[in-house]
């Protein structure tokens, strides 16, 4: 069963993130070694999170198929192949969808988990943040409130600021960005020396005036939506840091007075839980580290280079392979092949594949058509020798069974390699014939049997079509192989059925038989109506003769 096309695109996005996210923290640990300034800091830390937020939406973008009608089976099932390199990738993306059909669900489904609890936590920040707004606070006395307004005009805010006092909070704290206020404790304004009260209040002030709180907020949807990689973490952990650091020195340079602050700082120590800080707050970083770096005594910690050294490298390898999966992954090929030119010319095809040998006298555009699972209209372009020149292929595999993807595989890999095919793919619109009820209604036969099947023959311009356990978009795909275009099951009929069909061939009429159009509506009660709709076709950029030689291969399984 093929998995949705989005799932397959989201979690190859979710596995590529893995070496982005690593590669982009190790290039912003270098560049922030060269940094001394706080808001340089700052600065490259909410760079380096804003590309790891770009990565993946440039990822799943550039995974994206072309667009595609969903019901049209015509549509979206070419590989993708772009320039000379692509050869070596071909059989990739088919295999991919038969390989990845357990793994890539799971992948999403573990990260739309993590992402679901990450969002349940912030929106509770949120209706927390909203709750501190208006329950338990009152108005600051006025003397603060004018005070706060003379420490916003030095600070260069053109808009109010309100100043509150919260039950709720045990320390200074920021929330809104369009209309902000500032929540201080109970007993803060009249409990600590008024130059604390004010150099806190600068600080909290500085937060506003670099409009903290709304990158808070993104910070905090990076990582909820970034949440397994832990280079996020960390920074967004630089982030909060350099923050409180920028706005540290804003309030001293408020003040002129870096023990004073220091002191203010130090009285917070004992009043800051941190199951009381909302998850929407604009705070973060070390009391410790600020106030040893407001007296010039920085404290110096043992940072666990080796630790973060094999989390980089474990990250980056699991990255790699995702980077390289898509086109190393097992490729199957034949072991041994032989191709010769015949005699046969165009128009004839014949192949048979069992225990693990193909014996096939075809010519080359019928060859792409079997490898890809084509009708002959969706090929195009090429020389004209593709579709003149018949040859005898005869290649054994490892493999006792060559089930149809496996066959498909093999035979994408063989063009590459003896017929060095490169292509691209195109969606044109297409004159396709729309398979619809007759409005006398549909006369068909429900199964009887599981064994899906179809068979055909025809002899002296009779044809005779026999289908079990199929539906109406099975039943479709056969008529376009006796037709000059696509078929597109428009029936709206569901279910599956036993089919019989006879019908008179256009180039050798038999008088007994109706046409295939007559015949659809007389023995099964549908009918042909002709349309024009999206068909994804295989573009042939080139393609070169093989030569005759045998060639042998050795299957390597990564």
């Amino acid at each position: 069963m093929t998995i949705p096309f989005w799932v397959d695109r989201l979690g190859w996005t979710l596995v590529h993130f893995l070496w982005q996210g690593a590669l982009i923290a190790v290039l912003y640990a270098a560049a922030r070694r060269m940094l001394r300034e706080p808001q340089a800091r700052y600065a490259l830390a909410c760079a380096a999170l804003t590309l790891m937020i770009a990565a993946p939406i440039a990822t799943f973008r550039i995974l994206r198929p072309t667009e595609a009608a969903p019901a049209n089976p015509y549509v979206g099932q070419i590989p993708v192949s772009s320039g000379p390199a692509a050869p070596s990738g071909q059989a990739t993306a088919t295999m991919m969808s038969v390989q990845h059909d357990r793994v890539m669900p799971a992948v999403v489904f573990v990260w739309m988990a993590g992402a679901i609890v990450f969002w349940i936590r912030l929106t509770g920040g949120w209706f927390i943040a909203a709750r501190m707004r208006r329950t338990f606070v009152r108005q600051a006395p006025a003397d603060w409130q004018r005070t706060l307004d003379r420490i916003r005009t030095r600070i260069g805010i053109s808009r109010p600021v309100r100043l509150l006092v919260s039950a709720l909070v045990q320390v200074p704290t920021v929330l809104g960005s369009l209309r902000p206020i500032v929540l201080m404790p109970v007993g803060a304004l009249a409990g600590l020396p008024a130059e604390h009260v004010e150099m806190l209040l600068a600080h909290e002030l500085a937060h506003i005036r670099r409009h903290d709180y709304l990158v808070n907020i993104l910070q905090a949807i990076a990582e909820a939506l970034l949440f397994y990689h832990p280079a996020v973490w960390w920074i967004s952990g630089h982030i909060r840091a350099e923050r409180e650091v920028c706005c540290d020195d804003v309030a001293v340079s408020v003040t002129g007075d870096a023990f004073t602050y220091a002191c203010a700082l130090a009285d917070l120590e004992s009043r800051r839980p941190e199951w009381m800080s909302p998850a929407l707050a604009a705070d973060g970083g070390s009391l410790q580290d600020r106030i040893g770096r407001l007296l010039n005594q920085p404290v110096r910690k043992a940072h666990p280079r080796s630790g973060a050294a094999v989390a980089a490298t474990v990250l980056l390898a699991i990255g790699a392979w995702g980077l390289l999966a898509q086109s190393q992954l097992t490729r199957d090929t034949f072991e041994a092949v032989s191709i010769k030119p015949n005699d046969l010319g165009g128009g004839t095809s014949n192949s048979n594949s069992t225990l693990g040998r193909l014996d096939a006298s075809m010519t080359t555009k019928s060859l792409i058509e079997m490898a890809f699972g084509l009708k002959r209209f969706q090929v195009s372009g090429g020389p004209g020798w593709m579709d003149e020149i018949n040859y005898t292929i005869a290649a054994t595999s490892g493999r006792v069974q060559l089930t149809r993807p496996v066959l498909e595989q093999c035979l994408q890999s063989l063009l590459a390699d003896r017929f060095h095919l490169v292509y691209h793919r195109e969606t044109r619109e297409f004159p396709v014939y729309d398979l619809l009820a007759a409005k006398s209604g549909a006369k068909l036969k429900p199964a009887a049997t599981t064994k899906q099947g179809t068979s055909s023959q025809g002899r002296n311009g009779a044809f005779h079509m026999t289908g079990t356990d199929l539906t109406m978009a099975d039943f479709s795909g056969f008529l376009a192989g006796h037709l000059d275009r696509p078929v597109l099951d428009r029936t709206g009929i569901d279910g599956r059925y036993d089919v019989k069909l006879e019908w008179s061939s256009p180039e050798m009429p038999d008088a007994s038989l109706p046409s295939l159009f007559s015949a659809l509506q007389e023995q099964l009660g549908l009918r042909l109506e002709a349309a024009k709709g999206p068909v994804e076709i295989l573009v042939v950029d080139s393609v070169d003769k093989p030569t005759e030689t045998e060639h042998f291969q050795i299957r390597t399984v990564y």
